[in-house]
């Protein structure tokens, strides 16, 4: 890590060109990519981790949730004051670089216990990735555009999900080859990536008005930055309402495949595998794409629309997962999932918009961070972990199929509460967007 201050390059909205901005956008985006491959790739190969190393659904849980989210959410915090200080592309290729190589070396676990350290060692790397590059985005893109570029920057998310889905049916070959060689697939290009980012982004200058050029440049502590944070209604409003969305949506990333191979037999897992990977790609990418843009638009009349819109677009997805947890059909199901995925994406952008928007100049790396650390310890931490434990307690009387169904169909009741907080976040986010404008954006 940087141990010096460096000297921010002039490279800001006036100064950088739209190509080299897009060509941060694009880089930290596939950096982003490379985080969620390295996440999810232990939930879609779940079913192979646990016949080969005899592990069931709690034991799983732990793995897929509290044991990645734990440290990761932790180490967060220490490396955003980091980010608000040093070198952020420093930060983001260092961490890549850690959460790559650990990914690689879970090829190597022999035992649960091992494939655990390096699932902790996951999520260390991986807290050092998006609070920086939030940071980075912010100051290389005006409040107006934000949202749309954040939430470009989170199609990160369901294209490293595509790309983990396609790795996988590619090497694992209908599963005649081991899972092992997917995780050493995935791991090694991250660090090839951050080499790449090290040697071709420059640090940005860090973005002030001129009225709030001397309040940037003073360096809060942890704790008034966590402070101010805390004192804005919207700011909870948003890191709740995706905190509790997000707690289904991990969840149910990391357990449909097990639920899917379970309930159909006999299914071809390589082309399930290439199916959810082009809807992640398609129909997750394009709700995470048109949440930001319309939220945007909107926005431009209504700041309600923030709130509003990710509260509109669950009300229609979450029902059709229900759904699809009733029917026979195994593609019936899968397309009634494709639509959560599509209206689940949309809360992305503007969560992460107001995450930015609202939060002083000089504490925009912590304000991700914390953001993060809320979203991650209820989403992350919790959703794969609880239905894991709930699947595991159920199993006796209800035998591995219903009960991981059963755990999964109890998701509805996160989902609610997310439409819920969304709603209530809207009555309050007019006053506080106000007020960041009068403090300087």
């Amino acid at each position: 890590m940087a141990q010096t201050h460096v000297e921010s390059m002039p490279v800001n909205e006036a100064g950088a060109s739209r190509s080299y901005r897009n060509y941060v956008l694009f880089i930290l985006t596939l950096v982003y990519a490379f985080n969620f491959i390295d996440r999810q790739i232990i939930g879609i190969l779940s079913p192979f981790i646990k016949a080969d190393l005899g592990l069931d659904d709690a034991q799983l849980g732990w793995l897929k949730g509290i044991y990645f989210a734990l440290l990761y959410t932790v180490m967060g915090i220490p490396i955003a004051w980091l980010a608000d200080r040093y070198s952020r592309v420093n930060i983001i290729a260092i961490s890549l670089t850690l959460w790559s190589g650990f990914t690689a070396a879970s090829g190597l676990a022999a035992n649960y216990m091992q494939l655990a350290i390096a699932r902790i060692g996951v999520g260390i790397g991986e807290a050092g990735g998006s609070p920086p590059s939030h940071s980075i985005i912010s100051d290389l893109f005006p409040k107006e555009k934000r949202a749309g570029a954040l939430a470009i920057y989170s199609l990160g998310i369901p294209f490293g999900v595509m790309l983990a889905f396609f790795a996988s049916a590619f090497f694992l070959q209908g599963g005649s080859a081991d899972w092992r060689t997917v995780m050493y697939s995935v791991g090694i290009p991250g660090i090839l990536l951050a080499v790449l980012l090290k040697f071709t982004v420059k640090e940005p200058k860090r973005t002030a008005t001129q009225e709030s050029t001397e309040k940037s440049s003073e360096k809060p502590s942890v704790k008034a930055s966590i402070k101010t944070l805390l004192k804005i209604p919207t700011w909870w409003g948003m890191a709740l309402g995706i905190s509790f969305g997000s707690f289904g949506n991990y969840a149910i990333s990391t357990w449909i495949i097990d639920y899917y191979v379970r309930a159909f037999a006999g299914l071809d897992i390589t082309q399930l595998l290439i199916v959810f990977g082009i809807i992640n790609g398609t129909a997750y990418a394009l709700g995470v794409w048109l949440g930001g843009y319309i939220a945007d638009r909107w926005g431009k009349h209504n700041k309600k629309a923030y709130a509003l819109l990710p509260a509109i677009a669950l009300i229609i997805g979450v029902p059709a997962f229900y759904i699809s947890l009733q029917v026979q059909d195994l593609w019936l199901s899968v397309g009634l999932m494709a639509l959560l995925l599509f209206t689940s994406g949309s809360y992305l952008g503007p969560s992460f918009a107001m995450a930015q928007t609202l939060a002083p100049l000089n504490v925009r790396a912590m304000s991700t961070a914390l953001f993060f650390f809320v979203l991650n310890i209820i989403a992350l931490g919790g959703g794969p972990t609880l239905t894991g434990i709930i699947s595991q307690a159920l199993v006796p009387s209800l035998g591995e199929t219903e009960a991981l169904r059963q755990s999964l169909i109890y998701l509805v009741i996160p989902y609610a509460l997310s439409i819920a907080v969304f709603l209530w976040t809207s009555t309050k986010i007019v006053k506080d967007w106000e007020m960041a404008e009068a403090r300087g954006l």
